[in-house]
């Protein structure tokens, strides 16, 4: 399960995050800062996974923007205490083509995603993404499915007589 999307340049400002388990602001706050930090700070020749806090931290850089999804670490079975069914059996390259496919349903959606398309239709970025994970579970993956909605959504709102007006 996904925990966590963040979209964050270069300079490590966050864009646009989503958050699919409850998390105090703070907690939220101190974990991206210390998130975006980590994953700054690695070069390219390191992988993109890390652990960090109980999380599993995938991540990828596309241009000028890291995407980084948050799932919760794998526990091992053979410690006591810890039940089989806190498990978390997300696979770390599955998770990477998630977000490859991701930025390739952006892309197609917005030319060639940047920065700036992030920050000035943030509603559509959101919509685009709860389309593809919903409650913490990628649902679609389909690029043309994805899209379809959110091309409903434009050409209704570009009517002149529209529903609301």
């Amino acid at each position: 399960m996904i925990s966590f999307i963040l979209m964050v340049n270069k300079q490590g400002q966050t864009r646009l995050s989503s958050y699919y388990e409850w998390m105090d602001m703070q907690e939220r706050v101190a974990l991206e800062s210390e998130i975006i930090r980590k994953c700054l700070s690695r070069s390219e020749l390191q992988c993109s996974f890390l652990e960090y806090r109980g999380f599993k931290v995938i991540y990828r850089r596309y241009a000028s923007l890291f995407f980084i999804v948050g799932t919760k670490a794998d526990f091992d079975v053979r410690v006591k205490g810890i039940s089989s069914d806190a498990d978390n059996y997300e696979n770390e390259l599955g998770m990477l083509e998630f977000i490859h496919i991701l930025v390739e349903t952006m892309d197609r959606w917005a030319g060639s995603i940047c920065e700036l398309d992030i920050m000035y239709q943030l509603e559509q970025v959101h919509f685009l993404l709860d389309e593809m994970v919903m409650n913490g579970y990628v649902i679609d993956t389909n690029k043309s499915n994805v899209l379809r909605s959110i091309d409903l959504i434009e050409r209704e709102g570009n009517k002149n007589e529209g529903m609301f007006r």
